[in-house]
Order: C-alpha cells, then structure tokens, then sequence
C-alpha cells in the first residue's frame, strides 16, 4: 500500500499540472519521490491507456486532488468535488462554434435563449460563470450571467462544470459553476488559418427581411448613421423634459433653437426605418486567425505568447405563429411575425504566459463585439376589437466585452500563493429601435381595407427607442495554501468584486394631432415621418420613459473562505470548509433631468451570510468513489429583475419589467454520487441531489394591451431533487482488421431526471411593485415546477477515431423534454417551451495541404429539422406564443496551421 507522504506528493505535483493555484505545495522532483518512497508498482508498469493530457484549468483556491498512486488520472476522478472537464479535444470533437453549445453536452446542462446555460434545470441566475476564476460582467439586461455564446472555442482551453459547492468559489452557486479557462502557453510556435461556410434550410437562399442601416454592418460596426442626432443630444443634455421644451423656434436651448419638431424630424432616417425583402439572403461565413509563440526563458523557464482574432457573419429568419390569450382561455390576439437577423461576432485574445520554477504568470487580453441587426414584420387579427394589425421592427444591438486579467500562480517552499485581479468592461447600445404599427379597421369605407397608422396610439403608433447600458466590474483575491499535516492542508482566501452597471432606456412616441388625415397615414413608414409631414401637422415627441429613464446600479462582495483538505485514512478524504460573505447590492434611478423626479422604484439589499459546504470521498477499491456533499448557497436578484421599467428582448419577442422588491433566495443542497472509472477515460457515474430553496425567483406572465408583460417575484419555497448517470466507453476496433485496425469507437452518453416543486399555502405572500404585499397563491400554484427546469434531459455521442491521424465521425443527439419558461397568471396555464430532439453531424479530417497541416470539417446540425415550440395549453386547446420551424444547418469549414 502507498504511504501517505508518497500520495500526498503525487497529489502536489497533480495539482500544479493543472495549473489549480492555492493547491499546489512544494514537491519532490520524480527522481527523488522514486528514492525516497516507496511504492507498490513499478512506473514502468503503468497501463499507458490510464494517462491524460492534462487540461489547463485555472481557478479560485483549487480543490485538492485525491491520489491512489498514479498522477496521470482523469482530473474528473481526482478532484475533490463533483466536476466536468471539457477539454479542448473534446470541444472540437463536438464542432460547436461557441462555448456554450459544448457545455450543452455536459451531464445536466441545458442551453436556453441566447447562450444562457442551466445546470440541473435551474436558471442562469443559479449559474455562475468565471474566466480564469475571475467573474465576468454580463452585456444582457436580463441577466447578471454573462451568455456564453459570445465565447468562440477556440479562445478557451478548457471548461469546467462544479456541480457541488466548494468555499473557495463565491456564495451564488445555486446550481453550479462554470469557470472558462483561456489557452496560455503553446507546445510550439504556429500559425493556424482558417475560413468556413455554411446554410440554413430556413433562411439561406430564402426570401428575408433587412434595412440598409450604415456601410459597416455586415461587420458588426457602425459608420457614424446611428449616432444620435444633434437635436436629440442637445435634449440630451439640457437636463429639461421634453413637455418642457417651448414649441416657439426662437427660444433656445443651449444656445440652439431646438423643438419637439427639429427632433422629430431627425428621428426619420430612411436608412434606419424602410424595411426591405431580401431575395436570396447569403449565406453565413466566417474566418479566423491564431498564433502562438513558446520560448525558452532561462535553465527551467518558458514564456509563451498566443493570439487569436475570428470574425463570423450568420442570417437566421424567423416565421413565428405568436398568439395571446384571455382569462377564459380564448383567443386575443393571432400573429404572424417573419424575422430576419444577421448577427455579426469579432473577437480577439492576446494573452501571455510565463513559467519560471514552479511559478506561473497568466496575462489575459480579451475582446468580443456581437451584433445583431434586426428587421421584423408583423401581421395579426386582434379579436377583441376586430382589427387587422401590422407592425414593422427595426433594431440594432451591439454587445461588447472588454476583458483585462492578471493571474499569478506561485509556490515558495511548502507555501503556495495565488494571486488574481481583472478589470472587465460591457456595453450594450440599442440607437434607433424603431416600431411602426397600422390598424386596418376592415370596416365599409373609403380606408376600412387599408393599413393606417395616424400617430395616436390608437390607431397605428410610431417610437423609436434609445438603450445604453455600460458595467464595469473590478475583482481581486489572493489565496493562501499551506499542508499542516502529510495528510492536511489548508487553503484561506480573500476575494473582492465590485459592479457597477448604468442602464438607460429612452422611448420617445410620434405624437400626431387629431387634424392628421386617415389618407396620410396611409403612407410608408419614411414617408410618414418626412419632414414635410412633421412640420406641416406639428407631429411632436412624448416621452414614455420620462419617470424612470435610467438606472444606477450596484453589487459588492467581501468575501473570505477557510478549507481543509484531509485524508485520515488511505482511501478517505474530507473537504469541508465555510465561506464568509457580505454583499451590498442596489438599483436606483439615476437622475438625468435637471428637476430631480420623485420615485420609489428603488432598491437597497445588505446581507451577511456563512456558506459551509464539506464533500467526503470513500475509496472502498481502487477506481471506486463514493462521494458526499452537502453545503449553503445563495442567488441573488439581477439587476434588471430590480430595475421597473419595461424592456423589449427581440429573442423572446416580448416585453420585461422589474420588481425592486425582489430579495435574496437562499439554498439548501445535498449530493450523494458514486464513480467507478474504467482506465483511459472510461467512467460510470451515478448521482443523486436534492435542494431546498428559500424565496426563489420565478418569470410570471401578464398580459396589457395585447402585449405580453414578463416580471420577477419571490415565491415562497421550492424544492428541486433529481438523479444524472453519465457513461464514457472507448472500444477499439484494431482486432477488426484492414480500415478499422486504427480505429476507436468513443461513446458519451449522460441522462439527467430532475423534478421541482415550488410550495405556495392559502397563507403565503410575496411583495409586487408597486401595490406591494400580495398573495401568493395570485401569481404561484401549488406544486408547479420551477421555471427553466426540463424533467428529461440526454445526450448521446458516438465518435469513429483514428488513432494515427486526424480523422473523427461523430454524430450528436441532445434532448430536453418541456420546460416553463414563464408562470401564467390570473388562472391561465403556464407558458412551456418544448426543446425536443436535436441530432447533429460532425466530421473531421486532417489532410497534408501545400506541405503543412490542415483539417478539413463538415458539421450538419439540427438534421431532423426540430423547431422552436412555446405554448400554452389547458390540455384540450393550444395557443402559440412563440413557435417556428427551425433549420437544419450545413457548414464546411477549413483551417491550416503552419
């Protein structure tokens, strides 16, 4: 049997091959570990199938790895807590473009809406997201968390998924964290090319929708076209509202004659409103750069230098059936919505690494824009008044993150130190969100078959909206390890993070008088807001947002933790340990008038909170573990759910408002999970998980002038349980002969059973802006389950290898059986969104191209042509809320490295 020192030097020099600072002790050299311990196997005699390329991961405090004789082991195994390593071998066996869809793959995950990833079927705001064990601040109004489909693969050298709560991770962990690590130091140097292309049977070659816009916009950039115009910046900044600005042209602000008028008439751009159809729309392209440098640096030092840029253009059209309903579960409203987006991604990495002894240094450069310009147009019966509807939408948002991180891994003596600091930077701007809709009265008359929109927001309407949010996020920490004991160590730490978010949201209507004839509201969108128009009719400007245009708003964290890494006994080990957390978090509105306005759609949050977690790991036989976990955790509201001021998200096609009386949720979680690893990668698992949650945060669903209104409220308990199995088994073919004699067969398959239950008594209440205490029984039901969670979820893959050379067949099956994606209220059914079976293709080959290396992918994706599918049902009817067919997506793409 090994003795204690020997594995507790193969658990140091594990841990500082995975670059897991605070772990990482002082180590014996091989050569000295081989003469002065001993050992009950011969190094020479270890099964080569039971060793790993070790992934670079790096984060907060590390989890001290539990060691039975061999360092090479699956990192799965070998740490402390229950994780999921993907690794970037396995990120491009699965082909997906971005990060998010190959965490899709993990044991439990689900990706819903725009990147946003559920672990176990809890929302994105139970998930926390770090990069390099640094958090991230989120470009979406919705959310906190940053979407992770705006990482590219190939900036990430490995993700992990931590599924049971550990101290040296920050307290909101309710379903799991997600720490993305950058590649550092390269092998070699080299430069790798590549280009791609690909169609959606949905959108590519087909009919579409588009606005010119500016020059730029198939680059994700702005020509200088969606600027605010100079009548509107003077507004701006005059501090006056607009129901103060005198309509007589010879009074000033500013210095400039500025009216209602002269802002209107800016406000009419034709490039910006004049919706067009698209022929052919083409198809998608992307292309990309890398390039890495390694050099030697001293007797035992390396410094490396890796860069990475990709730049992608991609189309998605849209045919949605969107319906509303009423009380009595009848119809509304019936639209059709046909939208088209083109979404345009840059990014670049510049990092550098260096290694000098056993001390490490990570310097990390990320930048990432994502566009997205939209174009939709809608036509409907509303049944209430019997009117035909049309409505057009033009929008472009743009999303930006600015990313700076130092990272510094160090080791003196038996002493490891692990420092951390970053600065990122979001934004989101939404210039020119222009809405138009006519009414068509289809009543006997010279206009009753015609489409008018006279300006008074009762028959037809026009707005254009101005959004800005801008967050900054600062976050330090140092953690401090240290072995008291050949079989305890000790890790403390310290972390700080600090946000700060400013959003604003300025919606200005076209105001028309009652003097606007019917057969000039017949005129097109431009035409209607021509200047001639505005100045003959006096067409001027409301405010919607006037009470609450913008919001200040903050989040910051002290936190300290103190954990022990124990091993009593050969084949036991404890990791057990508490977090300490204070947190100061508020959203208020930011003044930007010069006569301050009153309101109470504020919010102040100060809470405490001691956060144990312990997991014990039994090792009753070799490559058998038997884990145990259980811990307190906590999710606080994001800001948008706090901020009370309606918000339009494009890709759910419907309105949010935020309830500044939201407060924390508070978790109970227990695991109990069993392991058994095959050698090579080869595993079994099966796991069991329950949590208890305090006040949970749930989406509820209202509905105001046929428009679907989405906010937050506390309900009072949920209690989400479940079971996950997960298998990974490599066959080799090699006794088949002839082709298959170099070839694996690689299968991955994970299933996940989770049920939730929220808890609401007769008794029970929850607090609503702005009437305050309500019950809860108006906007929860008794044993529903919480939004966001899919009953089923699977995922299968099987992967064709050759072991000699590049070359990988794998097809891909994910399913996710039907979630709740907002509470119905007043009655009504719940709103559900049915994900389904989704099958995908990959190939991979390496071929020799003008002397150098190069691979050669073909992805086809969604074969099988799942759609999108959101409804309500009572069990007899169904009403779509936002349902369309979805494509199936063929791509080639091809890189060469030099």
């Amino acid at each position: 049997m090994m003795t204690t020192g020997k594995k507790l030097a193969a658990l140091l020099l594990f841990t500082t091959a995975l670059t897991v600072p605070g772990a990482a002790f002082a180590q014996a050299t091989p050569e000295e570990e081989a003469a002065n311990t001993p050992s009950t196997q011969d190094p020479g005699d270890a099964d080569p199938e039971d060793e790993f390329e070790q992934p670079d991961i790096s984060i907060p405090g590390g989890n001290t790895i539990i060691v039975t004789g061999r360092v090479n082991r699956d990192p799965v195994q070998s740490s402390s807590q229950v994780v999921d390593v993907v690794s970037s071998e396995q990120i491009a066996r699965q082909g997906e473009g971005d990060i998010a869809g190959a965490l899709g793959r993990v044991t439990g995950l689900s990706v819903q809406g725009q990147g946003f990833v559920y672990v176990r079927g809890l929302g994105d705001r139970y998930s926390l997201a770090l990069l390099n064990g640094l958090p991230l601040p989120s470009p979406e109004p919705l959310s906190r968390v940053v979407p992770l489909d705006i990482f590219p693969t190939n900036v990430i050298a490995s993700s992990l998924v931590q599924k049971t709560y550990s101290p040296n991770f920050p307290g909101e962990f309710g379903g799991g964290v997600i720490n993305l690590t950058t590649r550092a130091i390269p092998d070699e140097s080299f430069i790798t090319l590549s280009t791609g292309l690909s169609a959606d049977t949905e959108t590519t070659f087909h009919n579409g929708l588009s606005y010119y816009g500016s020059d730029y916009d198939w680059f994700g950039f702005d020509d200088g076209t969606r600027d605010a115009p100079p009548a509107l910046q003077t507004y701006f900044g005059s501090g006056l509202r607009l129901s103060d600005i005198p309509l007589d042209p010879s009074q000033n602000i500013d210095g400039a004659p500025v009216t209602q008028q002269d802002i209107a008439q800016q406000l009419g751009n034709p490039n910006l409103v004049l919706l067009q159809t698209i022929g052919d729309i083409p198809a998608n392209w992307s292309a990309g750069l890398t390039a890495g440098a390694a050099i030697d640096v001293g007797s035992d030092g390396q410094f490396g230098i890796i860069f990475t840029g990709s730049v992608s253009n991609r189309w998605r059209t849209r045919d949605i059936t969107a319906q509303t309903i009423l009380a009595d579960f009848s119809l509304d409203t019936d639209f059709n919505d046909l939208v088209t987006d083109n979404r345009s991604l840059v990014n670049a990495m510049l990092g550098f690494g260096l290694e000098i002894g056993d001390h490490q240094f990570r310097f990390t450069n990320l930048y990432i824009r994502d566009t997205q310009k939209l174009a939709r147009l809608s036509q409907g019966e509303d049944f209430q008044d019997d009117d035909s509807v049309q409505q057009q939408q033009t929008a472009w948002y743009e999303r930006q993150l600015i990313d700076t991180q130092l990272v510094a891994e160090l080791e003196f003596g038996d002493l490891g130190v692990d420092l951390r600091g970053g600065y990122a930077r979001t934004d989101r701007e939404a210039p020119y969100e222009y809405t138009f809709t006519y009414v068509r009265s289809n009543t006997p008359g010279e206009l009753g078959n015609t489409f008018i929109n006279v300006l008074d927001r009762q028959t037809g309407d026009a707005s254009v909206v101005f959004s800005d949010l801008q967050e900054e996020l600062w976050s330090g920490g140092i953690d401090l390890s240290y072995p008291l004991l050949d079989s305890l160590a000790l890790t403390v730490g310290y972390a700080y993070s600090d946000t700060i978010r400013f959003s604003e949201r300025r919606e200005f209507l076209f105001n028309a008088p009652t003097s606007l004839p019917d057969a000039v509201g017949a005129l097109r969108p431009d035409l209607l807001l021509g200047d001639a128009i505005i100045d003959f009719f006096d067409i001027g400007l409301i405010e919607s947002t006037q009470s609450d245009p913008a919001f200040d708003a903050g989040l910051e964290v002290h936190g300290g933790y103190g954990k022990i890494n124990w091993e009593p006994v050969f084949g036991l080990s404890v990791d057990a340990g508490v977090r300490y957390e204070r947190a100061t978090q508020f959203v208020r509105p930011a003044e930007v008038f010069a006569t301050p306005s009153v309101s109470t759609a504020s919010t102040s949050l100060e809470n405490e909170y001691w956060l144990p977690a312990a997991t014990i790991t039994f090792e009753p036989i070799e490559d058998l573990q038997l884990r145990a976990n259980a811990s307190r955790t906590i999710a606080r509201p994001q800001f948008r759910e706090l901020i009370f001021q309606t918000f339009y998200d494009p890709e759910t096609n419907r309105q949010f408002n935020g309830n500044p009386l939201l407060i924390d949720s508070e978790l109970t979680n227990y695991e109990v999970r069993g392991e058994y690893y095959l050698g090579g990668g080869d595993r079994i698992s099966v796991a069991a998980f329950y949590k208890d949650i305090q006040d949970p945060i749930e989406a509820f669903s209202s509905f105001s002038d046929n428009n679907q209104l989405t906010s937050f409220a506390n309900a009072p308990s949920a209690t989400l349980y479940g079971v996950e199995a997960d298998v990974a088994y490599t066959i080799s073919l090699m006794d088949w002969g002839g082709w298959f004699e170099s070839k694996d067969l690689s299968i991955f398959a994970n299933y996940t059973w989770t049920s939730s239950e929220i808890a609401v008594d007769a008794a029970d209440t929850t607090l609503l802006f702005p009437s305050g205490v309500t019950p809860a029984t108006n906007l929860f039901r008794d044993g529903v389950p919480l939004t966001g969670q899919s009953d089923h979820l699977a995922n299968f893959q099987v992967s064709l290898e050759d072991i000699d050379t590049l070359q990988q067949f794998t097809v891909l099956l994910n399913y996710a059986s039907e979630r709740v994606t907002s509470r119905g209220t007043s009655g009504l059914p719940d709103i559900v969104e049915d994900p389904g079976l989704r099958v995908d293709l990959v190939f991979r080959q390496g071929i020799d191209l003008f002397g150098s290396e190069a691979e050669f992918k073909f992805e086809a994706r969604n074969i099988f042509g799942r759609g999108n599918e959101e409804f309500q049902t009572n069990g007899i009817d169904r009403f779509e809320i936002n349902t369309f067919d979805v494509g199936t997506t063929i791509a080639g793409s091809l890189s060469l490295t030099f």
